[in-house]
């Protein structure tokens, strides 16, 4: 999938164009095209096997493209060796030195490209401040905590000033509290050096959170280059939009369409729908995604106003998760489908109990219908 850019080509920090990697038989990735503007925070979001850690090893120098190009700063780099791309990188497993101190370790790439080794005291110091670990500089690794030990890795990654950022997925071994924390440490650094940053993860959360773009991968091939907000609400195909979010599939028929709006023809019911790809038509048959955000739920009918949509059904299962309650939903009149809903208010709302009967509703525009 090609994601051509409309920005001039001195503000392309990295494009990537026609990148392939064939590995045996494996097509790990394919025909790869995007471009990054300079100071944006790009990741690459896949499941496991999806190809986004061998564009990320591409784009390092550590694997050379069977197929293509890649540009850093408007110049070519296949040919060109991981250490001479000026490139910062922080790893899941860290690799700091665990003989050296918090300091010792930030400094060792400064001293490795041979700076001014009276300039590197303050660069180290000033770097450790931004981690916000400044007075840490004199412990060891092992004297640090996990949390801290990524902030060593991030400041030893920037010090030297590289061009750009790659992070292949850093957090994946924090708890989920302090990954959370990170994150948003990953956005403020990133937001303060303007350093332009490639990070890839499998965490749907962690791309929403950190990126000023995010790349949805699968197969090997790009299914969509967008913003985080139109990723979610406007997802390109049905694979995205099953991968970000909690998302609810309802199956069937086009029955109609005129212009975006169909109506799809589901278990004896028309459920009026928007049309993504151009190429949806009458009688194709399609799945209708809803997101379990965008569903309400009421004791009746009349509680949910003027809904396009509305579906009885039966609670199967609720979930409390603190700021939110998650309801699994038996609806019969989709074919007996479990259908999740999310309340992010339990407090205030009126809450349900397994075997409940509720009614569910949703507007067209809250549907939108792929093609199967």
């Amino acid at each position: 999938m090609a994601v051509a850019s409309a920005e001039p080509r001195d503000s392309i920090a990295v494009s990537v164009r026609d990148v392939g990697m064939v590995f045996g038989d494996v097509h790990a990735v394919r025909n790869a095209s995007f471009d990054l503007p300079k100071g944006k925070f790009l990741t690459i979001l896949g499941p496991s096997g999806s190809g986004k850690t061998t564009l990320l090893r591409m784009i390092a120098g550590f694997d050379a493209p069977t197929s293509g190009e890649i540009y850093i700063n408007d110049r070519p780099v296949s040919a060109v060796p991981p250490h001479r791309r000026a490139i910062g990188m922080v790893f899941q497993k860290l690799a700091l030195f665990p003989h050296m101190t918090a300091a010792e370790n930030v400094a060792f790439p400064l001293k490795m490209r041979r700076h001014d080794a009276r300039a590197i005291p303050g660069k180290v110091e000033r770097y450790l401040h931004l981690v916000r670990l400044g007075g840490y500089g004199g412990r060891r690794i092992n004297e640090l905590s996990g949390g801290q030990q990524q902030r060593v890795a991030i400041a030893r990654a920037l010090v030297f000033e590289p061009d750009l950022l790659l992070l292949d997925e850093p957090l994946a071994a924090l708890d989920r509290k302090l990954r959370e924390e990170m994150q948003l440490e990953f956005r403020r650094i990133q937001k303060e050096l303007g350093v332009t940053t490639i990070n890839v993860t499998h965490d749907q959360r962690e791309a929403l959170v950190v990126s000023d773009e995010v790349i949805v991968m699968e197969g090997g091939l790009i299914q969509q280059k967008a913003e985080p907000v139109h990723a979610y609400r406007a997802p390109a195909n049905a694979f995205v939009a099953n991968f970000i979010g909690v998302t609810n599939f309802i199956e069937g028929i086009v029955a109609t369409r005129d212009g975006a709006s169909v109506s799809v023809s589901a278990h004896g019911r028309t459920l009026p729908g928007v049309a993504v790809e151009e190429t949806l038509a009458a009688g194709d048959a399609c799945a209708g995604a809803v997101r379990a955000e965008q569903i309400r739920l009421a004791p009746h009918a009349e509680a949910l106003g003027n809904l396009e949509t509305l579906v009885e059904g039966t609670v199967a299962d609720a979930i409390f998760e603190g700021e939110r309650i998650v309801y699994e939903v038996r609806v019969p009149g989709l074919g007996g489908q479990l259908v999740r809903v999310f309340d992010h208010d339990p407090v205030n709302h009126l809450q349900f109990s397994p075997g409940d009967s509720v009614c569910l509703g949703w507007n067209a525009r809250d549907m939108h219908v792929f093609k199967k």
